[in-house]
């Protein structure tokens, strides 16, 4: 089963699920400011993907942080802790498949996921 991950408004999370669809690719979407993230979750994610990839740094939420909460982000457990408490930190979108998870979105990227 195919979830993905991200929020609606976000276009790399748009064009991804775009191009699932254009494959047929049979997916479920899960808006994480809507429906919440667990920290089971995330660790499940963090089995396939570091987090220093899963905490998107070049983002405007990131900026938006104080120096001292970013200076607070050093491991997995406090890289756990800040995308629970404001999801809009993850890099998106996040594609969770049997086989492991991928973080951000190109067609190159999804051709080689998929075997394409």
């Amino acid at each position: 089963m195919i979830t993905l991950y991200g929020i609606p408004n976000c276009d790399t999370v748009k064009k991804a699920r775009t191009w699932l669809a254009d494959q047929q690719q049979d997916f479920n979407f899960h808006d994480f400011k809507k429906q919440g993230l667990t920290a089971e979750q995330v660790k499940h994610w963090l089995k396939s993907v570091e987090w220093e990839t899963l905490v998107n740094r070049k983002g405007t939420t990131w900026r938006a942080l104080s120096d001292e909460r970013k200076a607070q982000i050093v491991d997995a457990d406090s890289a756990i802790a800040l995308m629970l408490e404001n999801p809009s930190v993850i890099k998106r979108p996040v594609l969770q498949r049997t086989e492991g998870s991928h973080v951000g979105f190109s067609d190159a990227q999804y051709r080689q996921i998929f075997g394409l």
